[in-house]
């Protein structure tokens, strides 16, 4: 039995949070730079925190950082859940994409 419970660990893989961080004012270059990260990393079978930062007065116009995260859920495709939508939390608007269920 403890051996069966050893192999079945060592098949198991951990789902990490990962982070990719960007600002409103992003470039078109750059967001397909971070978008392509956050797809290997849903691919890895990894959840990802995506997260928008907003310095001084950008936070009067936190639509734009709306805006970025829309972008970067169209350059996704659909190969992920949204696990959390996007909400203000501080300085930050974040929302967490996780790897769509294998069948």
């Amino acid at each position: 039995m403890e051996k069966k419970l050893r192999e079945s660990k060592k098949k198991q893989k951990l789902q990490e949070l990962k982070e990719i961080r960007m600002q409103p004012k992003i470039d078109d270059h750059d967001l397909d730079f971070k978008s392509k990260h956050v797809k290997d990393f849903l691919a890895g079978g990894d959840k990802v925190k995506v997260t928008i930062r907003f310095r001084g007065r950008e936070l009067a116009h936190t639509e734009l950082g709306l805006v970025v995260l829309k972008d970067v859920l169209n350059k996704l495709g659909d190969d992920y859940v949204i696990e959390k939508q996007p909400a203000m939390e501080g300085r930050f608007m974040s929302m967490t994409l996780a790897p769509k269920a294998k069948k």
